[in-house]
């Protein structure tokens, strides 16, 4: 006689969770959304951006988490236990003419955009419409995933973001791959965690150590992709990683119509 799978409780089903609305992995896919975790990202949002953001996170956040709450799902106080650990997190990544918006829950990337940063005055006064680099989204990578330890996932979609930008498949000595490389292999061998070179180290600057740079389109956001991937144990790509940084701005371009 086969037996039946444990069944969630009913609340627990009719709650929204966290994968529901955002594309995260893990535990925190299946939390469901509480009222705290939204008033942290509300905060957040505002100590970087100024206000809360329209279609945002927070605002996402803070609407699953009211209907949560009247379903009596979680408590007016409750905090989920991602974001009690590791919290919410805003951060911005400044490029010529713009800043590149990253959220997190948990550690995880919630939400990335673009918005246009006013041109100082005596530079004409206008806003700059550019498109994001394959070297400005290396940059970005360096300040949302800085701490990382650089392992050969890494150092292959380095490699590609690189070859995608120069255009050539060869290793410049001393270039970003040349680096990412060294950093991937003297990382295997280190025991100590905090010894460990890490992502900032590598990408920090990445724009003026290309060689050559371009505009990220979705071609390269593939090949990059398709690099980390294959070289991953788990054949994923890290949240706000390499991949990730490079795929945003392939799509930031396309939306404000970038070839």
């Amino acid at each position: 006689m086969s037996q039946e799978q444990p069944r969630r409780p009913q609340a627990d089903q009719a709650a929204i969770k966290y994968g529901d609305v955002f594309n995260v992995s893990g535990e925190l896919a299946y939390k469901p959304i509480a009222p705290e975790d939204a008033a942290m990202m509300q905060s957040a949002e505002a100590r970087v951006l100024g206000q809360t953001q329209a279609g945002g996170a927070a605002a996402t956040m803070q609407s699953a988490a009211t209907i949560n709450e009247e379903a009596g799902v979680v408590g007016h106080r409750q905090v989920t236990d991602e974001t009690g650990d590791r919290g919410v997190t805003v951060t911005e990544t400044k490029v010529p003419g713009r800043r590149i918006v990253t959220e997190a829950v948990g550690g995880q990337v919630v939400g990335q955009y673009v918005e246009p940063v006013p041109v100082e005055a005596g530079r004409g006064g206008a806003v700059r419409d550019a498109a994001i680099t394959i070297g400005e989204a290396l940059e970005a990578t360096g300040q949302i995933a800085g701490d990382k330890p650089v392992d050969q996932s890494d150092a292959a979609a380095i490699q590609a973001a690189e070859a995608r930008a120069t255009g050539t498949n060869e290793i410049a000595p001393g270039g970003l791959a040349a680096m990412a490389q060294s950093a991937a292999a003297y990382n295997a061998g280190c025991q100590r965690q905090e010894d460990k070179i890490k992502l900032t180290d590598v990408l920090s600057g990445a724009t003026a150590k290309l060689p050559a740079d371009k505009a990220a389109t979705r071609q390269d956001a593939e090949g990059v992709v398709s690099a980390e991937m294959r070289n991953s144990p788990n054949v994923s790509t890290v949240p706000g990683g390499v991949a990730a940084s490079v795929a945003a701005a392939a799509r930031l371009n396309e939306n404000v119509n970038i070839k």
